[in-house]
C-alpha cells in the first residue's frame, strides 16, 4: 500500500512527531484500520476539520460535482465502480466535502446531504444539470447561499423555452464572448443575461 511506502520514506518525521516505538503499521495494519471507519462520521468530521481551515470569502463560488472513481470497480465482488460527489471551493482550491452515491440512487439525493454539511451562506453554489431540482435549488436559497443551475433537456419544456427566448429577438444583448481553442476545436461562449422572467414562471410555476 502507498500510505506505508510513504510513512516508511518519511519515517524519521513520523517518529519525531508522533513518537513511534514500533515503526510504520504494515499493509494490513492500515486496511484493518480504514475497514473499521464510519464512511457518514468520517465525512462529517472532514466537513468539519476542513470549514475551519477554509476561510470563505463573500460571493466564493463552490462547485458541486460528481465524479467516478478510478480503478474502484471490484469485479471479484461485482461491485459497481464507487461514485462521489464533491464540494470544490474554488477561491480555496480545496475540496469542502464529498458524498458516496448510494449503488440504487443518483446525484439527486446525494447533492441534498453534501449540502447539509457545508456552511454555504454567502457563496454561490454551481451544479450540473443533474442537480437542477427545485429541491435542490431550495434548500441552497434556504442555506443562506446562491445558485447557477445548469439547464439541459433532461428538463423538458423548461429548457425549449429558455432556449428559444435566448435565440429570439427578446433576447438581450451578449454581455460576454470569450474564444478559446484546445483539443483540436475552437470554442466560442456567448453569455446572454436577463431578469425578465415573469413569463417563464407563469409557464413553469
Amino acid at each position: 500500500m502507498a500510505i506505508e511506502v510513504f510513512g516508511k520514506a518519511k519515517i524519521d518525521w513520523f517518529t519525531k512527531l508522533l513518537g513511534l516505538q514500533h515503526g510504520i503499521p504494515a499493509h494490513d495494519t492500515f486496511g484493518d484500520v480504514f475497514a473499521a471507519i464510519d464512511n457518514e462520521q468520517f465525512g462529517e468530521c472532514f466537513s468539519n476539520w476542513v470549514s475551519d481551515l477554509a476561510s470563505l470569502t463573500e460571493g466564493e463560488v463552490i462547485a458541486i460535482d460528481g465524479k467516478c472513481l478510478r480503478r474502484s470497480i471490484d469485479k471479484a465482488s461485482r461491485k459497481a465502480a464507487i461514485h462521489m460527489v464533491s464540494a470544490w471551493a474554488q477561491h480555496n482550491s480545496l475540496v469542502l466535502g464529498q458524498v458516496k452515491v448510494d449503488n440504487k440512487s443518483n446525484e439527486i439525493t446525494a447533492i441534498p446531504k453534501l449540502l447539509s454539511r457545508l456552511n454555504i451562506a454567502g457563496s454561490v453554489i454551481t451544479v450540473d444539470a443533474m442537480g437542477c431540482q427545485k429541491r435542490i435549488a431550495q434548500q441552497i436559497i434556504q442555506q443562506g447561499g446562491d445558485y447557477v443551475l445548469s439547464l439541459k433537456g433532461n428538463q423538458g419544456n423548461l429548457h425549449e423555452d429558455v432556449a428559444t427566448y435566448f435565440t429570439s429577438q427578446l433576447s438581450p444583448e451578449a454581455a460576454l464572448v470569450t474564444v478559446d481553442g484546445g483539443h483540436g476545436r475552437i470554442e466560442t461562449r456567448t453569455i446572454c443575461v436577463t431578469g425578465e422572467i415573469a413569463w417563464l414562471k407563469e409557464r413553469h410555476a
